[in-house]
Formats: C-alpha cells, sequence, structure tokens
C-alpha cells in the first residue's frame, strides 16, 4: 500500500510525467533521492508506469469503443487474443465475465464490420458487437486521469511543476519517421527515460534528441502517460458509465465528469449513450456514493447503464500480467 509520499509522486507525475525528480522532490518537500527512490519503487513493483504515446491521429486513425458480447465459456480466450493485438487498447472482460470492451486504433473511414470480424469474430463465442466512434476525448491537463488514491497540489504546486506552459499545436501533427523508431521504443518502454539515454539508443547528439522531442510534443503527435494498476493501491472495483447527456450541454458535463477524482477517462461517443466514463472505487458502497452525490450532481445526464470490469487486461501501452503492469510484446 502507497503512503502520503507516494501518493504526491504520482500526483506530480500525472500532471508532469517527465519532470526532473529534483523539482519533483522540492515541490512536495522531500530529498531528489526519495522522490527517485519512491518512483522507481513504484515502478519495479509493477503498481505504475509512465510511458510515451503517439497519438493515432498521426497515422490517419480514429479511436473505437467495441463492446462484444460472448459466450461466458469462450470469452477467456477470445480476451486473451484481442489483448495481443496492437491496434486494441484498454481492454477488459465486464458484465459478469460475458463481455469484452476494448478500444480499438482504425481508420475513420473503416468499415466497422471490418474492424474485428475480418481476423476474428465469426466464432460461436462471439453472440453480438456493437462499435462507436470515440468522439472526443474530455482531458485538461491537472485533471485528467484517475486521482482517486488521494494526495493533493495546490495551484502553487502545480505552478512550478509546469513551468512554461506548452504552446498550442500550430499545425497538423509532425508525423514519426523511421528513424524515430529508436528514440518511440524508448519512450514506450519508460517515457521518462533521459536525453542521455535516447541519445545512446538512436545514435543522435543530445541537442538532436531534445529538437525532435520538442517538435513531436509540441505538434501534439507525442504526449505522455501513466498507466496505474488501481488494484494494488486498494481499490478493487472498476465500471464503465454509458451516459446520455443533452447536446447542449455536452461539453460542459463531459468536463465535470472527467474532473471527478475517481474518473480515469471520459469521452463523447456516438451510439445511443453519448458519454462514456471509466470509474475505479474501492467496493461496491464508495461506487454508490459516487453515483449519487458526485454524478447525480451533473446536469443533464438524463440515462445511464453500467458495465463491471471483473477481469483488467489492458492499459493505455501496458498488460497486466500476474497483477503487475509491464509492456506488450510484439502483437
Amino acid at each position: 500500500m502507497i503512503d502520503a509520499v507516494d501518493m504526491q509522486i504520482l500526483r506530480s507525475l500525472q500532471f508532469a510525467p517527465r519532470a526532473p525528480f529534483r523539482l519533483i522532490g522540492e515541490v512536495n518537500g522531500v530529498s531528489e533521492q526519495t522522490a527517485a527512490r519512491r518512483y522507481h519503487a513504484l515502478r519495479r513493483s509493477g503498481v505504475m508506469r509512465v510511458v510515451g504515446l503517439v497519438d493515432p491521429a498521426v497515422y490517419g486513425e480514429a479511436r473505437w469503443v467495441a463492446r462484444i458480447r460472448c459466450r461466458p465459456d469462450r470469452v477467456g480466450p477470445l480476451a486473451d487474443s484481442l489483448t495481443r493485438r496492437p491496434d486494441i487498447a484498454y481492454a477488459s472482460i465486464a458484465s459478469g465475465g460475458s463481455e469484452i470492451i476494448c478500444v480499438i486504433h482504425s481508420p475513420l473511414d473503416a468499415r466497422r464490420e471490418d474492424m474485428l470480424l475480418q481476423q476474428l469474430p465469426r466464432s460461436a463465442a462471439v453472440l453480438d458487437m456493437s462499435i462507436d466512434l470515440l468522439i472526443h476525448p474530455f482531458e485538461d491537463r491537472g485533471t485528467s486521469g484517475w486521482t482517486g488514491y488521494g494526495g493533493h497540489l495546490t495551484p502553487e504546486q502545480e505552478q512550478r511543476l509546469a513551468g512554461a506552459p506548452p504552446p498550442a499545436p500550430a499545425g497538423p501533427h509532425v508525423p514519426p519517421d523511421d528513424k524515430d523508431a529508436p528514440l518511440l521504443d524508448a519512450l514506450a518502454e519508460d517515457g521518462r527515460t533521459s536525453h542521455t539515454r535516447l541519445a545512446e539508443v538512436t545514435g543522435w547528439s543530445k541537442g538532436r534528441v531534445a529538437r525532435r522531442l520538442e517538435s513531436l510534443e509540441s505538434s501534439g503527435a507525442l504526449s505522455y502517460d501513466i498507466d496505474l494498476l488501481p488494484e494494488r493501491l486498494g481499490y478493487h472495483l472498476n465500471a464503465t458509465l454509458w451516459l446520455r447527456v443533452a447536446p447542449a450541454i455536452l461539453e460542459r458535463a463531459g468536463h465535470e465528469i472527467a474532473g471527478h477524482e475517481e474518473v480515469a477517462f471520459a469521452g463523447a461517443t456516438s451510439g445511443d449513450h453519448n458519454v462514456m466514463a471509466i470509474v475505479t472505487c474501492r467496493d461496491a458502497e464508495d461506487f454508490y456514493r459516487y453515483l449519487t452525490t458526485r454524478l447525480a450532481t451533473v446536469p443533464g445526464v438524463d440515462a445511464y447503464g453500467v458495465s463491471i470490469r471483473v477481469r483488467r487486461l489492458k492499459q493505455a501501452a501496458s498488460l497486466i500480467a500476474h497483477g503487475r503492469l509491464v509492456r506488450p510484446g510484439p502483437g
């Protein structure tokens, strides 16, 4: 179980994933050595990973949310085969073991029935499937991601961690090329890989590494995320909420929901329910409290459905193996 120092380090990393340990320590009143030691202990234990991610839009891909209803006795092998695919993210088994929920990276003009059925599931395991477009993620710096484990950053601490605000993307994404592969591979393994190490793996100078990172980051092509394993932190209930919100207040409601500390992700989707939210709580009573207090105060939510996760399979850039976050192998 993590303590108050670990919580503050995690909060700092969620706000500024590549902030130096010296700055993280100063902001939270601990030494640089303590900040580094606590981070490395959390990473080695498989509780968290900082990862560098390339926006799928760089490759002309959109994100689609799939709900696959399966025969419970056949769901395991099908879910495992989906999880190994590189175009699949955020995969889990829900609804008592009869539903797979996952995010697919696929071109916007792809035929929806081709995304999965082309390779898999005309098998008897699949009973029904729906695929909807993730239209817009509700993400703001400092509020995105699950923070229900605790800790708190003051506005002054956030300002120190942020430094100079990043410039808004000035144009289209800068697409990575073949020469970027070692750079991106190292950041996918550890989003905090130093410029010195990145220079070693790419064969570039540190100056060239810094310039290329700045180019990819400022265009929005490259970003950083933190994968967390809430179960290891004492939070054992994970649910996907399917909400219906009036379009006139969709933006306001979406950002309000995304700002809840219990919410790991919220986004606007196509389909009968136009908002998807992933919620993490300690237990059923904690989840009930969230529904009847936090969510109940959000204006415009007039219907909802719930899928309770029973097995977490894949995060943004991590597999869950033996209760630890690990980097996926080849697809």
